[in-house]
This record gives C-alpha cells, sequence and structure tokens, in this order.
C-alpha cells in the first residue's frame, strides 16, 4: 500500500486498517501485549520495528491528513498517531495534537514511546512538561514526567527536584513509576544534586525505593554507589 499519499480519505484510512492487521502476529500474541502495555484498547500484536517503518512512511506525505481521520481502533494505531505528532515541526499544532493524544492516553507504553524535538524548543517544553504535571489525569502527568528526562542538567536540576516534590502525594502507579526512573536518570546524570536531595526525605517510599532499585540494576552506576544508596532505602 502507498503510505506517502498527499491526501487521505476515509476510505483510504479503512484500506490502512486492513492493511496494518496484515502485519499482526495473531490473536493470542495481540492478547499478551494487552496485558503487558495493561490497556483497554484492542491490541493487534505488530512488531515495533514495523510500526515504526509504516510511521515513518506515512511521514514522508500529508501526514497531517492521516492524522485528522482519528485512527484509534487498536493500540498499534494510536502508537503511529503518536509516532507522527512527534514530527510536527510547528510547536502549537504539535501541542494541540499531543494534548488530544494525551488526554486519551491510557497506558504507559504511548506516552513511553514519544520521542519529543525538545531541542528545538527547550523553554516552550520544558514548560509544557510543568503544566502537564497538574493534570488530574495520569498519563498526561507520565507524559509530563518524561519529556523531564530532556532537562537533567545544571540548569533545570533543581526545578526537576521542585517538580517531583510536587507530585510526593501522588498514589498512581504510572505515575511513580514514572517519577521513580527520572530520580535514577537524576542519580546518574547529576549525582551530587541528586544526593543532596535525597538527604531531604520529602518522596515517598515507593518513589525513593524504586529509584534505588533502578540505579542497584543500572550498568551506569558504580558498584560502591550502589551500596551506598541503601542507606536512603525506606522501610
Amino acid at each position: 500500500m502507498q503510505l506517502n499519499k498527499t491526501t487521505w480519505t476515509i476510505q483510504d484510512g479503512e484500506d490502512f486498517k486492513k492493511y496494518l492487521s496484515s502485519f499482526s502476529k495473531g490473536e493470542e500474541k495481540g492478547l499478551w501485549e494487552q496485558r503487558i502495555v495493561n490497556t483497554a484498547l484492542p491490541c493487534i500484536a505488530v512488531d515495533s520495528k514495523m510500526v515504526k517503518q509504516l510511521a515513518r512512511e506515512i511521514s514522508k506525505g500529508n501526514f497531517l491528513d492521516f492524522l485528522h481521520l482519528k485512527l484509534r481502533d487498536n493500540f498499534t494505531l494510536v502508537s503511529i498517531n503518536g509516532l507522527l505528532i512527534c514530527q510536527i515541526k510547528d510547536f502549537d499544532k504539535m501541542k494541540t495534537y499531543l494534548d488530544d493524544f494525551a488526554e486519551n492516553c491510557d497506558n504507559w507504553a504511548h506516552c513511553d514511546t514519544l520521542k519529543l524535538p525538545t531541542k528545538k524548543n527547550p523553554a516552550l517544553f520544558f514548560n509544557w512538561a510543568k503544566d502537564y504535571l497538574k493534570s488530574p489525569k495520569p498519563f498526561v502527568k507520565r507524559v509530563g514526567i518524561r519529556i523531564l528526562f530532556d532537562y537533567i542538567d545544571q540548569a533545570h536540576i533543581d526545578e526537576i527536584f521542585n517538580l517531583l516534590e510536587s507530585q510526593s502525594e501522588s498514589q498512581e502507579y504510572y505515575v511513580n513509576m514514572a517519577a521513580a526512573w527520572l530520580l535514577c536518570e537524576c542519580f546518574i546524570k547529576q549525582r551530587e544534586k541528586t544526593l543532596q536531595f535525597l538527604q531531604k526525605q520529602t518522596l515517598n517510599d515507593f518513589v525513593i525505593n524504586k529509584a534505588i532499585q533502578k540505579c542497584r540494576d543500572s550498568f551506569r552506576v558504580s558498584a560502591q554507589d550502589k551500596d551506598m544508596l541503601l542507606k536512603y532505602k525506606r522501610k
């Protein structure tokens, strides 16, 4: 099927859904995928490399036309939408599409596969992340936390810690997991600052303990630091 189209009609969208299904690994794999990502969406288990390849081909044409179709019938279609949204060059237009994407997101995988061009508009993306962390929706917050991964430097580290503290009362598993992952990356990239932050003990037990576990599992953390971090573990 030709994917680099100049226009996408409703019929093209229906044809694409059938074409996409031809890459499915079957119903059993689809049910396994659905359990792994914990989504209410039907899953058809298309290989991630194929998903990226299809999105890449669509992006060579008028992919905004494709996005206008709002093909969201299954997990893979939504993944393709997310990959294409990240290709939008105009910041405000991208924000419009991603706001809608994040608001309707129901799983961690769609949050984590976003590769946003934060370096092109660093201040705008950072403020966007802060806005997302004010949302009551856990997966909007998770997208916000994932954006912060691109800002672990001297200029932003203190504000990242403040933002992590703003989520210290969260009971949302997928928000806390993302926060722990972010804290682990902070330790790896901004070790001294992160140690000072850990001494404050302001985050919830889950985030602290999971971040320490992630550090101890990482090949980027020394054996000495892995042992040292145990003193910050909560009981």
